[in-house]
């Protein structure tokens, strides 16, 4: 979303989202430190440097920056210091402006405090924390009451960098907190919270104290669960084919590719930077070991009606996603599908047609709606519908379409090329 609004700004302003950003936004406001790029950062005398815990100990170790915000950079690549986010908190909490100068329109700033999604009482309903409720998602941050006080507040979070700016417009307050280190994420509400009950005057609660008890009985209960892993393994099995049958790209429309290599008498798995040794655990099962960084992953692949290994199933975000094995560019191309293009004949001598639609190969019978074909091998295609049906294109000594065959389990049809 957050990167779709900055191509929008550079749809209508001819810009780059950043400069139009540094002259409209940033300048005005005198922020005058806020950089859009890690290596712009690393260039500051003071920049922050990204750690975190190990997972079986309290030693803190340094991690790669995150400096992949190429495309999506909108949505979170701005990097800035408490001086400046101090004047973006100003400007909240006096109607845009700062210096007494107008920056952001007035009716801007009350559009943000609006709520627009509503989102359930998670804290109450889990662990019984009534400090926060009734949040909503508005334009651009979330609303809430804090123990009867409005709120407003976004986070940021990037590896070993984690961010809370809370503004109460209606109490002239606004919080920054910045935090180093992964594990210590959660200190940026904690602090926020602490400031602003104490700016107020209210009772203090408790949420160093909370916070800490789950951090520790979360670390616990992980390094228990890592002890127990592999317990469900299958004993004495093996992978349905041999190693090299797993080799290849696997592709999702949302998630990329993921790659399987072959490595020494291994395999090697890599998906968006992240590369790690891939052993067999049961079937046809390969785990990753259990990086500190980078987790562990588990992938199951799968086997087409042809027995070939054509697919990779990875637990992703809320669900089981299926990665395809990538198909070579060259076999979807539009000179390689058009010469099968042409009038073909059932056995039982019923015409039908091969057609080029839309960069789509297909087969299109009378009376019966488009059927795509889907590039596989060489001459060779699987219906959609139904992976167990393959659609063959034969050709005679000189190179030219003969005959379509379709493969299925009860055999094989042969349709001459008229």
């Amino acid at each position: 979303m957050y990167a779709g609004a900055g191509y929008v700004i550079e749809l209508l302003s001819g810009r780059r989202w950043e400069d139009f950003l540094r002259e409209r936004l940033l300048g005005p406001l005198g922020m005058t430190s806020t950089v859009f790029s890690i290596a712009d950062l690393q260039k500051e005398p003071e920049h922050g440097v990204p750690y975190t815990e190990r997972r079986d100990s309290f030693e803190i170790y340094s991690i790669p920056y995150y400096s992949e915000a190429e495309g999506i950079g909108p949505a979170g690549s701005m990097n800035s210091n408490l001086e400046d986010m101090s004047r973006w908190v100003i400007a909240q909490l006096n109607e845009g402006k700062v210096d007494g100068r107008p920056v952001v329109p007035p009716a801007v700033i009350k559009a943000t405090l609006a709520p627009a999604l509503s989102l359930p009482n998670a804290a109450l309903e889990a662990r019984g924390w009534g400090e926060v409720l009734n949040v909503a998602y508005g334009t651009g941050r979330s609303i809430a009451s804090y123990r009867g006080h409005l709120i407003s507040y976004h986070g940021g979070d990037i590896n070993g960098f984690h961010s809370q700016v809370l503004v109460a417009p209606y109490d002239g307050v606004g919080v920054v907190v910045l935090v180093i280190g992964d594990h210590a994420a959660p200190l940026y509400n904690v602090v926020a919270y602490n400031a602003y009950e104490r700016m107020l005057g209210l009772d203090l609660t408790p949420w160093s104290e909370r916070q800490l008890a789950i951090r520790l009985k979360g670390k616990e209960a992980g390094k228990q669960a890592r002890a127990k892993a592999g317990a469900g393994r299958v004993e004495g099995t093996r992978p349905s084919h041999a190693l090299d049958d797993y080799v290849g790209e696997f592709e999702h429309a949302a998630y990329g590719v993921v790659t399987i290599a072959k490595k020494g008498d291994g395999l090697q798995f890599d998906f968006h930077k992240i590369k790690l040794p891939l052993a067999h655990f049961h079937y046809d099962r390969f785990d990753t070991p259990d990086d500190e960084q980078d987790g562990q992953w588990s992938v199951n692949f799968g086997t087409s009606p042809q027995g070939e290994v054509d697919r990779a199933l990875i637990s992703l975000d809320e669900a089981e996603v299926a990665f395809n094995r990538r198909v070579p560019r060259e076999l979807s191309l539009s000179e390689t599908l058009q010469p099968y293009a042409g009038t073909y004949l059932t056995p039982t001598g019923a015409k039908f047609e091969v057609v080029l639609r839309g960069g789509t190969l297909g087969v299109v019978r009378p009376g019966q709606p488009f059927q795509p074909l889907v590039p596989w091998k060489p001459r060779r295609f699987r219906v959609k519908e139904f992976s167990d049906v393959i659609v063959e294109f034969a050709v005679g000594p000189d190179g030219k379409v003969t005959a379509l065959k379709q493969i299925d389990p009860s055999g094989e049809f042969v349709s001459p090329r008229q």
